[in-house]
């Protein structure tokens, strides 16, 4: 065993309630998921609707949404019809972690300066 693995077993077995926490922060955390996510709270998009949405590139909101699908925070459906159409949408595992998120979106505001409230800027999640 390496010494970073052993580390990695030491941090664990002394943080193993954070260790839920950072491995959900690890698997939603990037600006680029969470804005996939948010946008897809509306409704079901086809990819180039989530690429204007969150002002992503290709190749960004591809890796996004391939670890949103792996994870089963969103889902995949295609259309077989002539032009092909991939739609995406929520799960119900992603529907609450939305609801999770508003949480945190309220924290932050109440908590953090530099956050502005997102009632006054946008729609909140949900």
């Amino acid at each position: 065993m390496s010494k970073s693995e052993t580390r990695q077993q030491e941090l664990h077995s002394k943080n193993a309630a954070a260790c839920p926490v950072v491995k959900a922060l690890e698997t939603v955390g990037t600006q680029w998921r969470l804005q996939v996510l948010y946008a897809l709270t509306e409704s079901e998009m086809r990819f180039n609707e989530l690429k204007r949405a969150t002002g992503g590139r290709s190749k960004t909101l591809s890796d996004a949404l391939e670890v949103l699908v792996d994870e089963d925070l969103i889902e995949r459906r295609t259309e077989e019809a002539a032009p092909i159409a991939v739609y995406y949408q929520l799960s119900a595992k992603g529907e609450t972690l939305v609801e999770r998120l508003e949480d945190v979106s309220q924290w932050a505001v109440e908590w953090m300066d530099d956050v502005e409230d997102p009632d006054t800027v946008r729609p909140r999640f949900g």
